[in-house]
């Protein structure tokens, strides 16, 4: 009875108070259920732990890939300076006003405010589930609200002129890959040419969380990606390398840059990797595959990702209608 009291006693408190002072509390009705007179409080002095490497620590060990860990670092670190408090002094109003703040200073949208406090909120659950603290500032900062925006994929007709406007074969084989796979433009870095399975028309990738999944690719894929590796000279191991000596693998940005360049050149707007991982997922859904086997092709934990990446389209919405309810 006397571990709900204090737990009922801590619970109401922290509407009112922060995290520094629930401790000192709890020890004050600990000392007063066993019957001790109390001559002195002192206060709790802060340990000099680095909560921070410590959680990022935690989303190594999660699996989150290095790219992530460092958006994770870049985000907590600066609200820590600009709060400028104890972690564990650090309210709702704190947080409120930071992100308030940041949002004012580097005029950012929603969405950009919105992953930002999932972050943080992350963070402080963290600290909460390993007993730093005892109650996350973040719980009463609700999901900002951001427009929902149809996201563009391309057309059938703008994928042919990404194709007819390659220079070179690597290129082509890139974009053949990228739209047949779906994959991401991490995935498609790390690939060997050893794990690509010509006879089945598949390989395995690494994806997010250091999951292994199948994918497969069409047979333009295949001719143009034979055609390409026939063409080169080098000893590298990766599927796909610079253009120029040493000819070393490619990576995430130089692949961003040669499609952005290549989208400038052709005047198709917005020619990013990803585009193709969505564009895939539309047809695919549009085409009646599977919710489910979607998910499974993309490589996503949850169905709610995948279902981001969908766009029905308004057409099929409108047959729909006539069949169904007309």
């Amino acid at each position: 009875m006397k571990d709900i009291i204090i737990s009922n006693v801590i619970s109401d408190m922290g509407k009112f108070i922060n995290n520094y002072q629930l401790e000192n509390l709890r020890q004050v009705l600990e000392h007063y259920f066993y019957n001790v007179s109390i001559t002195e409080i002192e206060d709790i002095k802060e340990e000099k732990i680095d909560y921070s490497n410590l959680f990022l620590s935690s989303k190594k060990l999660e699996g989150c890939s290095n790219r992530t860990v460092e958006y994770y670092k870049k985000t907590v670190d600066d609200m820590v300076l600009q709060i400028d408090k104890n972690i564990k002094l650090i309210d709702t109003n704190d947080i409120r006003q930071y992100l308030s703040n940041y949002q004012n200073n580097h005029n950012c949208s929603n969405v950009t405010i919105d992953n930002i406090r999932r972050i943080l909120s992350s963070f402080f659950s963290w600290l909460e589930n390993e007993n730093y603290i005892i109650k996350s500032p973040i719980r009463r900062i609700h999901k900002i609200k951001t427009q929902v925006t149809i996201k563009e994929t391309y057309s059938d007709e703008n994928l042919e002129k990404l194709r007819d406007g390659c220079y070179c074969i690597r290129d082509l084989a890139m974009i053949d890959f990228l739209s047949s796979t779906g994959i991401r433009v991490g995935e498609l870095v790390n690939l060997d040419i050893k794990d690509i399975d010509f006879v089945n028309q598949s390989c395995i990738v690494l994806g997010k969380g250091n999951k292994e999944r199948e994918v497969y690719f069409d047979a333009r894929s295949k001719l143009h990606l034979l055609k390409y590796l026939e063409s080169r000279n080098d000893n590298n191991s990766a599927l796909f390398v610079s253009l120029i000596k040493p000819f070393n693998r490619l990576n995430i940005s130089g692949v961003e840059i040669r499609l952005r360049n290549l989208g400038k050149r052709l005047n198709i707007p917005k020619v990013h990797p990803h585009k193709f991982r969505r564009t895939l997922a539309t047809k695919a859904i549009d085409k009646g595959m599977p919710i489910e086997q979607v998910q499974k092709l993309l490589g996503h934990t949850k169905i709610d990702s995948t279902m981001h990446y969908a766009m029905v389209k308004q057409s099929n919405v409108k047959v729909s209608h006539h069949k169904y309810i007309c």
